[in-house]
């Protein structure tokens, strides 16, 4: 079970000089989180593997590049394994099908359930504006693409962009 408690900063710290203790507690810690969220990108889990593994060559080889007045730790680990799944997507320009097993998967979310400990984020999160709220997470959570949520939501895509940037505002300054 992860520890709610866990310091990324002071492990990602860790890592940058190469301590490789450092990268085994990251990787205990959210491996199986990334591996989740890779998967809701690449749609394949032997890809999302890949993934989540280059990302932690990644975060082990960058970990002297964070920057902690950018965003928290926490963060910066799973913005790189999105980063990473995103650009492979792309990079290969192809579609998996999904199997049965990830059918639900595939299926757009009218609501996202939030753990009872998310803190902050959840607060915020929740003064936004149900359907806004619905495009952050759609794209940071399942990781789709502008168009792929103003397809979804039956949305014009220049509402959904802008929505996202100013839910993104608002979270900023809520965070703050």
């Amino acid at each position: 079970m992860p520890d709610a408690h866990f310091d990324y900063e002071a492990c990602l710290s860790a890592c940058a000089p190469g301590e490789q203790r450092a990268l085994r507690q990251l990787y205990e810690q959210d491996s199986s989180r990334l591996l989740g969220v890779a998967l809701r990108i690449v749609r394949d889990k032997a890809l999302a593997e890949d993934v989540v593994h280059d990302a932690f060559m990644k975060i082990w080889h960058g970990a002297g590049s964070f920057d902690p007045s950018r965003g928290s730790a926490r963060g910066w680990v799973f913005s790189v394994t999105r980063h990473l799944a995103l650009n492979h997507v792309r990079n290969h320009h192809r579609e998996v099908a999904l199997g049965e097993e990830h059918e639900q998967l595939a299926a757009p979310h009218d609501t996202f359930e939030f753990p009872a400990r998310a803190g902050l984020m959840h607060t915020c999160l929740q003064q936004l504006d149900p359907a806004r709220r619905n495009c952050i997470l759609h794209a940071y959570v399942d990781g789709y693409s502008h168009s792929e949520i103003a397809s979804r939501l039956g949305t014009p895509l220049g509402t959904v962009k802008a929505w996202i940037k100013r839910s993104l505002a608002a979270l900023r300054e809520c965070m703050a």
